[in-house]
């Protein structure tokens, strides 16, 4: 090696030493003559001394430059008592130059490296030169905590006998699924591969194989407009199982998260993690990845408001499937016009037409919609909501489901500001686990006019409810379960459906998905389940969001070595890039793009 320690390993015990480091040209600071350089490696910091009397390395110093790769011989010296710098680990020694290499100097930087400095940066440019921006050490720190957690969960899961294997990339198009990115294939003259969205077909065929517990650390891809916990190529922790039932899957992924966290965050997280079904999850929080650590709840009243004079609510209480929901936002009557106005706009992006609210400011109520209200309904909101002054509530009034949405999102916006205001606390550091269940297993697409599988196709039903798949698709329960970490779904699975006939029902008598459509896409699976298919199910968790919520990061993109950005670029690389017109003839494509879109 180029050296015998790191920048972060000599202590006073080496004083006296003779070391050679090697790393990157933090700083430079003349001192009445005496040069001091701050030596960086990944590990850490080492404060090298160049003396005049030195002179011909002494002159190479002083034409150093920040981020320049430099090479020192020198001897290890104890700094004096008041030059110590207590926040390094090697702040107690410095090293005295006796020698020096300049392997590569320094060009001007584009951007500041310091954290702080770098953070304000526009983003495109950091990652245009992303190689820089990854350099800094807090970006190191984010990349090794990736690496700890990988390790945690590959040791974890090895420890429970299972295989790591790797499925392929290039798989077929299934477009019922996210937008896909499809590969044109060489030597079969128009067709085409999909990048995998997920090894889901796969990983049921290893079970069929009898691998019986397989992983893997599974790139996946998807077309889709990105977003801060979006990007076209992602990586999910994949987990199949034979022989197992849901309670076996939830104690498996406890575990395992419960190690990672001890590994990475030195946090012991309590076990078992909470249940709570679908129902309950939309009921009381408009949403079926709840963030549980603030309290603001829904409230139905529904059956209040049927004879109401407030036909908007009368409406939605006598529709079929309708509801009328309301929240309490404890403290937040001062809430400005600008915040009002941007909570209607949330509520209205899903669908409602506007967003009815009561304030309570001084021992009165104020709202629009107060003069249609009698004195009962009024009663009945101020006991069950326990409105006091300072209070404003919110309604939403629509079918169940989107009714339960809107204010689901108005609960989270409403518990953003009021942390803003310093009248609740949302703690970054409390994680609570949920375990979400019992979900249906079909929903009823309006467009389609048919039935459409909540999570996948491949979702056993609940053994009492397949009686149901015929007479009443929407009542069935799907064997589904996601895993939720304060708002947010670290992932999901479900045990599968293993016996051909049941899977042909699902496609065939529920889906009506045709004939030909499902041999097309799913006869090798289906042919497969004849053969011996033992009972199985599985887990995909989103890495990324896992990595991103360790290191208390917003974006993924901060997790991902060279991430994209909101248009699926990779501006360092600069990708996606034109190809020749060969490269198109020897794939037997042609590329006609319309005038706006060039």
């Amino acid at each position: 090696m180029k050296r015998t320690h790191t920048c972060n390993q000599l202590t006073a015990a080496d004083a006296g030493k003779e070391v050679t480091l090697i790393g990157w040209v933090e700083s430079v600071r003349d001192h009445g003559g005496i040069l001091f350089v701050d030596l960086r490696d990944r590990e850490g910091i080492t404060q090298i001394v160049f003396h005049p009397e030195c002179e011909k390395i002494y002159e190479t110093a002083q034409k150093l430059k920040d981020e320049s790769v430099i090479q020192v011989f020198g001897k290890v010296a104890l700094r004096d008592a008041d030059t110590k710098n207590e926040s390094l680990a090697t702040g107690e020694i410095e090293v005295v130059c006796s020698d020096m290499i300049v392997h590569n100097m320094c060009d001007t930087l584009p951007f500041p490296m310091q954290d702080d400095r770098a953070d304000k940066v526009n983003e495109d440019l950091r990652l245009q030169y992303r190689y820089l921006d990854l350099r800094r050490p807090r970006n190191l720190a984010l990349m090794r905590l990736r690496h700890k957690a990988a390790t945690s969960i590959r040791e974890y899961l090895n420890s429970q006998d299972f295989v790591e294997v790797e499925t392929p990339i290039l798989f077929k198009s299934t477009p019922e699924g996210a937008r896909e990115f499809l590969v044109p294939s060489r030597l079969n003259p128009g067709m085409f591969y999909a990048l995998n969205q997920s090894p889901q077909q796969y990983k049921q065929m290893l079970m069929v194989s009898g691998i019986e517990r397989y992983y893997q650390m599974a790139k996946c891809f998807r077309d889709e407009d990105l977003r801060a916990d979006r990007q076209p190529e992602f990586t999910q922790v994949d987990i199949e199982l034979s022989f197992v039932e849901r309670e076996d899957m939830y104690a498996l992924i406890e575990n395992m998260l419960k190690k990672v966290w001890k590994d990475v965050l030195g946090i012991d997280i309590p076990t078992p993690f909470k249940r709570m079904p679908y129902m309950e999850a939309m009921n009381r929080y408009g949403v079926d990845k709840p963030d549980t650590r603030f309290a603001i709840e829904l409230c139905d009243f529904t059956d209040l408001f049927k004879n109401s004079q407030f036909k908007v609510f009368s409406a939605a209480a006598n529709s079929e499937g309708g509801a009328v929901k309301a929240i309490n936002a404890k403290g937040l009557s001062d809430i400005t016009q600008g915040e009002l106005k941007g909570l209607e706009d949330a509520a209205k992006a899903l669908g409602a037409k506007g967003l009815a609210y009561i304030k309570a400011e001084n021992g009165t109520w104020k709202s629009p919609i107060l003069k249609f209200l009698s004195q009962a309904e009024q009663d009945a909101l101020k006991e069950k909501l326990c409105i006091e002054d300072g209070d404003i509530v919110f309604f939403a009034a629509a079918e169940w489901e989107r009714a339960c949405s809107i204010l689901g999102r108005i609960r989270l916006e409403c518990g953003r500001l009021l942390q803003a205001r310093g009248k609740i606390t949302i703690p970054a550091d409390q994680f609570n686990f949920l375990w979400v269940i019992e979900f249906p297993l079909m929903l009823f697409d309006e467009e389609q006019g048919r039935y459409v599988s909540a999570h996948h196709p491949f979702t056993s039903p609940v053994e009492e409810d397949i009686e149901y798949l015929d007479s009443d698709p929407l009542r069935v329960r799907g064997q589904h379960y996601d895993i939720v970490l304060n708002g947010t779904e670290l992932g999901g699975g479900s045990i599968r459906i293993h016996q051909p006939e049941l899977q042909e029902k699902v496609f065939r008598d529920v889906l009506k998905i045709p004939a030909e459509v499902v041999e097309s896409r799913f006869g090798y699976m289906l042919k497969a389940f004849k053969f011996g298919a033992p009972p199985h199910g599985g887990i995909a968790l989103g890495f990324d969001r896992l990595v991103s919520i360790l290191a208390n990061r917003q974006s993924i993109r901060d997790i991902i070595a060279f991430p994209k950005t909101q248009k699926g670029q990779d501006l360092m690389a600069q990708s996606p890039s034109p190809v020749t017109e060969k490269q198109l003839k020897d794939l037997f494509i042609s590329v006609s793009i319309p005038q706006g879109k060039k």
